[in-house]
């Protein structure tokens, strides 16, 4: 607990919060901006903002988003003697690693309710369209927010093991690449085996776009959310095991 704690107080100050506002407000209005600037209108209401909103934030800038901020998040650590001080430390492997990728799936989890606040917002004040966002895509909400944890644990790992702040960040835009990629030539079946391709998935679900068939299906919202408590277990267990193995740095 005590590490969880001393994470969330890192984050009062931090960069972070930047990214967590800015890029799902930005993201997500570019598209309905591109719609209001092309004359196109919204054939299908909700459905066809939602679309419009989220596909392409969910197939680059989310994962990458999660990866600056697990990068923003060990950078106290790479800093002086801090990485000493968290070896030589009380907090074991296990929960300095928990604590770590905990505050990044935290973070993407608020990009998500950003996200959806500012879809909601940009239906009901941009395009006056009637009632609410529908429930189902408060339900692919919470998905994503699942599929993002073992994507968040993973570049929790990665800017652990590195110091560079840089290269975790293009480990995310190349994985998030290939996952495209693969959504592209619709092999939904391989796109689970990555975490990128699993939250990628998760933001197609119910648009009808790439592999997606327009319905969102139980069997594929179960794929999704055990690929990702696989993933995010294996990482964690990885990410622990290497942290137990490192040294003290001069």
């Amino acid at each position: 607990m005590n590490a969880v704690v001393a994470e969330s107080l890192k984050l009062k100050r931090s960069l972070s919060w930047v990214v967590v506002v800015l890029l799902p407000v930005v993201m997500v209005a570019s598209g309905s901006i591109a719609t209001l600037l092309d004359g196109r209108g919204l054939e299908d209401g909700w459905h066809t903002l939602w679309m419009r909103s989220m596909v392409f934030y969910g197939l680059f800038p989310l994962a990458v988003g999660i990866a600056i901020l697990a990068a923003l998040i060990w950078r106290v650590e790479h800093r002086g003697s801090n990485w000493n001080a968290l070896m030589a430390g009380p907090t074991s492997s296990l929960r300095a690693v928990l604590a770590k990728a905990g505050a990044v799936a935290v973070l993407a989890a608020l990009m998500q309710v950003i996200a959806v606040a500012t879809v909601t917002a940009l239906g009901t004040l941009a395009f006056g369209l009637p009632g609410a966002l529908p429930a189902e895509y408060l339900g692919v909400s919470l998905l994503i927010v699942v599929a993002c944890v073992p994507v968040a644990v993973l570049q929790s790992g990665l800017s652990m093991l590195l110091r560079s702040f840089a290269a975790p960040v293009a480990v995310a835009f190349l994985g998030a690449g290939v996952s495209a990629l693969l959504l592209v030539g619709e092999l939904d079946a391989s796109v689970l085996v990555s975490p990128y391709g699993a939250v990628s998935r998760a933001t197609q679900l119910g648009t009808g776009t790439f592999a997606d068939t327009g319905d969102i299906a139980l069997t594929t919202v179960s794929l999704i959310a055990v690929a990702s408590l696989v993933q995010a277990l294996v990482f964690a267990a990885a990410s622990t095991t290497v942290l137990e193995r490192s040294d003290t740095r001069t």
